[in-house]
């Protein structure tokens, strides 16, 4: 059962799905999705795999289409434009929302002080050495990095331990100064203590930041979310928005029987 738009609307919102449906050349992957996501906050999205919580979050930036067969219908609007509309260029969208996969992907070629500043070089344009670093301390700081690596910025962002690479990953994408950070499960591949500062980070940078994160542990949905929505597919791997709310009341008070199923796992 798709939720209606009147159910997500949320203040103070800088993205909005309208009735997007996304597609894997002939094959339907999510199906008519209303969502507004609340302006500097956590949203959480979760439910079991195949259900389309990644290829939503794909859509959010585009990245959707790099699949080569990925399209959509329906719209999604950064600050009220929508971002599939014909004259609006890609590279520009994913610098205004950036994203963190779910394992790190420092450059193996380039310095820690390199590679943190990228994109704001090569998407960006930015020349200037001292911009350059500059810009490289504020996002490290931002990412809690810096402490831990002012010191060695010369060497390779894979000499960095797990949770530090993917602290850089972090940095990287905020690099070019987007609104939005999409976090494709970017604790997933990481110990308990990495995963404790990744959380602690994501709760300081949503005072900055709008962020909108997969996630498939319901301990840290409820943890550092303000938000929640939760998919599901059915037989015929259709994801569709079940319920959206706020967490506590996701949590505590589900609207939906599916949406209590899941959370207390009766299934999934």
């Amino acid at each position: 059962m798709a939720v209606r738009a009147d159910l997500v609307e949320a203040p103070k919102t800088v993205l909005v799905m309208e009735e997007l449906t996304a597609y894997y050349g002939k094959r339907m992957a999510i199906e008519g999705v209303n969502l507004a996501f609340p302006s500097k906050a956590i949203t959480a999205l979760i439910g079991p795999s195949g259900c389309g919580k990644t290829t939503l979050l794909r859509c959010l930036n585009r990245i959707h289409e790099a699949a080569g067969n990925g399209r959509v219908s329906g719209r999604v609007l950064l600050d009220g434009r929508d971002i599939y509309a014909s004259e609006v260029n890609p590279v520009a969208v994913r610098r205004r929302i950036g994203m963190v996969f779910q394992r790190a992907n420092p450059f193996p070629t380039m310095s820690i002080g390199e590679d943190v500043v990228s994109g704001l070089r090569y998407a960006g344009g930015v020349r200037s050495k001292a911009r350059l670093r500059e810009a490289a301390e504020r996002v490290l700081r931002l990412a809690f990095l810096w402490d831990e690596v002012k010191d060695k910025l010369n060497h390779p962002g894979t000499s960095l331990s797990g949770g530090q690479q993917q602290r850089l990953c972090i940095a990287r994408a905020l690099a070019t100064d987007p609104e939005v950070l999409l976090m494709d499960e970017a604790t997933s591949a990481l110990d308990p203590i990495a995963t404790a500062q990744i959380e602690e980070l994501m709760i300081s940078l949503s005072g900055h930041y709008t962020i909108v994160a997969v996630s498939h542990n319901m301990q840290q949905a409820a943890r550092v979310s303000t938000h929640t929505a939760f998919m599901l597919a059915g037989a015929e791997r259709i994801g569709r928005l079940i319920e959206f709310g706020e967490t506590n009341q996701v949590f505590t008070r589900p609207r939906e029987r599916q949406t209590e199923d899941y959370i207390t796992g009766r299934f999934g």
